[in-house]
């Protein structure tokens, strides 16, 4: 049936009728008066989102782009970069600080694993010379559904002294995250997962710390430079011309999550997720991250039956019931599917891939 798509992929997620309307308008002039009253609105509320009291700059990028501006502005050619890689993002940290001319050592587990607090411990404590400068790391890793403790692991990094940079992609809006409490110095993420608006944009946090280390980067870059972002904050707009559409129905999203209660929505987020994992596992299916404690409630990766491949359920959901699911990635692919609880996302939508799973089921059984 046309225009019945129900999108449950880790992102792009589905996006409110009310957020689409908006974003439909005329474009209005982004150095307008009308344009600077809701831009200072939106930023107030991602900052209510992020758990901050420090800026949060919007990049014209995706997440991809967030994570760039993250390291570009901090690196300088030659520093020291520990790679904490728990899936494809983790990794990809590694690969962008070594595009700045970065030394970039990791700590690698195999996927569906999550970082050991100790095995950082120990790692961190035999630099005695402090000579690792960043530490990148995951929040939750949208490749597998592995949720790392960030809490406990940018605490250990604090004591050390380096700059914990942390990709929230898929964690800032679906799961609980506080840069300031938690020490995090850099934090991005982007708006096609839990902020509810289509691709576009992006977002990041840093800390003051970040910020006095950003001063010491010689090349920067031109368009993510941070301090090109915090000047013009302060000047109600934005250094380059903003993709003006989606930061109105960014305006829209924010303020319908605001109307919730990020609480509420962080509960509904793991609710979710946790009505997905137990039935999954009481309809016969096994799941990657079979520890809840270590599991996202933003994507879940689900092993299809014995007999059945990922290609056939992908293919029927979609072809029966117009349900898009994520493939597996790298390593991955047809050995898993992936499902997507983050954004706007309710009890119903979840409800109704669980039953249309089961018919599949039924059908490619036979």
């Amino acid at each position: 049936m046309k225009d019945k798509t129900l999108l449950m992929i880790p992102g792009p997620t589905p996006v409110p009728e009310t957020v689409l309307l908006d974003m439909a308008k005329s474009p209005m002039p982004h150095r307008s008066t009308e344009f600077s009253a809701i831009f200072d609105e939106v930023n107030e509320n991602l900052k209510y989102v992020f758990q901050t009291k420090n800026d949060v700059f919007i990049f014209a990028a995706s997440g991809t782009g967030a994570m760039d501006a993250a390291l570009c502005n901090i690196i300088n050619a030659g520093d020291k970069v520990l790679s904490l890689v728990i899936g494809n993002f983790g990794e990809r940290w590694g690969k962008i600080a070594e595009s700045h001319g970065a030394i970039v050592e990791r700590i690698t587990v195999p996927y569906g694993e999550v970082i050991d607090p100790e095995v950082l411990s120990e790692r961190l404590a035999k630099d005695i010379n402090k000579e690792i400068k960043i530490v990148t790391l995951t929040q939750s890793e949208t490749s597998t559904g592995a949720v790392n403790d960030v809490k406990t692991l940018c605490q250990i990094i604090k004591e050390h002294g380096a700059l914990s940079v942390v990709d929230g992609v898929t964690s800032v809006g679906a799961m609980d995250i506080k840069p300031d409490e938690w020490g995090i110095d850099v934090l991005v993420s982007g708006s096609q997962k839990g902020f509810m608006i289509p691709p576009g944009l992006s977002f990041l946090v840093a800390s003051e710390k970040a910020f006095e280390a950003h001063k010491q980067c010689k090349y920067p870059g031109f368009y993510f430079n941070w301090s090109a972002y915090k000047k013009n904050l302060a000047q109600h707009t934005t250094p380059y011309t903003p993709a003006v559409n989606l930061v109105v129905a960014l305006h829209t999203a924010l303020k319908m999550i605001r109307a919730e209660g990020l609480e509420n929505v962080l509960k509904r987020h793991k609710e979710n997720a946790m009505l997905l994992r137990n039935s999954l596992r009481e309809i016969g299916f096994s799941l990657f991250i079979e520890d809840d404690n270590i599991a996202s409630y933003a994507v879940t990766s689900i092993y299809p039956p014995e007999g059945i491949s990922v290609p056939e359920i992908r293919k029927a959901l979609k072809e029966d019931y117009n349900i898009i699911v994520a493939n597996g990635q790298n390593d991955l692919k047809d050995k898993i599917f992936r499902i997507g609880t983050l954004g706007f996302i309710s009890e119903r939508d979840i409800l109704t891939v669980l039953a249309s799973l089961m018919e599949i089921m039924k059908k490619l059984q036979k």
